[in-house]
């Protein structure tokens, strides 16, 4: 596959032929980061974990150089960031069995750049070679403009497709912000009670994000935790782990609907709930 970028990669961990290992793909997820997939899209890694018949595939849209760095890392240049995180996130492709890992090495001021398409074009290349049926990216009341910024590009990629070639589902997940704040019925939940040994896998193999002063390993675990437990306030727990989502279909089908007002949508939901329980209350 021929990408924007004359650095970016296509790799495949059985070392399959290219169209074969995405026209296998039945779930994919997009990212800003190396590891926001690992943190956002567990539900789907672990649907096609040791699966014969589902395959999980994952594009990280930036090259990663800006991350903090601490530990045996903090003389690393940008440019070793660079190298060192691509190195992780093929590392997590292999730990997860994933069909296939693109990235594709763009700036974030790329990404956060509404009038630039590189990144458009490429995400239709791969949705159309891919075909999955279900797409996890970031949720667009994320608090990082790049998480945002990938999601929009996504929908607009999303949107100039064919309708048969999309998705049936396009699931906006929690990495920096969570979706807890959602009202129950806007809450799309997602059971990742499995396989805790992957998971902690998953999120471990990214050393120069933990030792660079974050524990994304034990946050990401804890609040998939407390998902389970505080999701219902009146039913004893049905899982040890829930990723929530926002679910982005609508804004894939139906190009008049402003990803803005959408969301808008939602909090003004959440706000209503509110509300409504203190004056019934009052």
């Amino acid at each position: 596959m021929k990408f924007r970028l004359p650095t970016a990669q296509l790799f495949i961990p059985d070392d399959i032929e290219e169209s074969a290992a995405l026209a296998r793909t039945t779930h994919l997820a997009v990212s800003a980061h190396q590891d926001d997939i690992e943190i956002m899209a567990y539900s789907g890694i672990l649907e096609c974990f040791q699966s014969d018949e589902r395959w999980f595939a994952a594009v990280v849209t930036t090259n990663g150089s800006g991350s903090p760095r601490d530990d045996i890392y903090k003389d690393y240049t940008d440019d070793d960031m660079r190298v060192i995180r691509v190195k992780e996130q093929k590392k997590a492709a292999v730990v997860g069995e994933y069909a296939a890992q693109a990235l594709l090495d763009y700036p974030s001021s790329k990404i956060k750049d509404g009038a630039d398409r590189d990144a458009v074009e490429d995400l239709k290349a791969i949705l159309l070679a891919a075909r999955p049926e279900v797409v996890y990216t970031h949720n667009l009341a994320d608090k990082h403009d790049t998480h945002v910024g990938v999601a929009l590009k996504l929908i607009q990629a999303l949107r100039e497709i064919p309708a048969d070639a999309r998705p049936k589902q396009l699931l906006g997940c929690e990495v920096w912000r969570d979706l807890d704040w959602l009202s129950d019925d806007d809450k799309t939940p997602l059971d990742v009670s499995g396989h805790e040994n992957l998971q902690a896998a998953l999120l471990g193999v990214f050393d120069s994000q933990i030792c660079g002063g974050k524990r994304y390993d034990l946050a990401t675990m804890g609040r998939r935790k407390a998902h389970a437990t505080y999701f219902a306030s009146h039913g004893v727990d049905t899982t040890t782990g829930l990723i929530f989502a926002m679910d982005l279909t609508p804004l894939m089908a139906d190009p008049s609907i402003e990803p803005a007002a959408y969301v808008q949508g939602y909090i003004d939901r959440f706000a209503k709930e509110v509300s409504d329980r203190i004056r019934k209350l009052s």
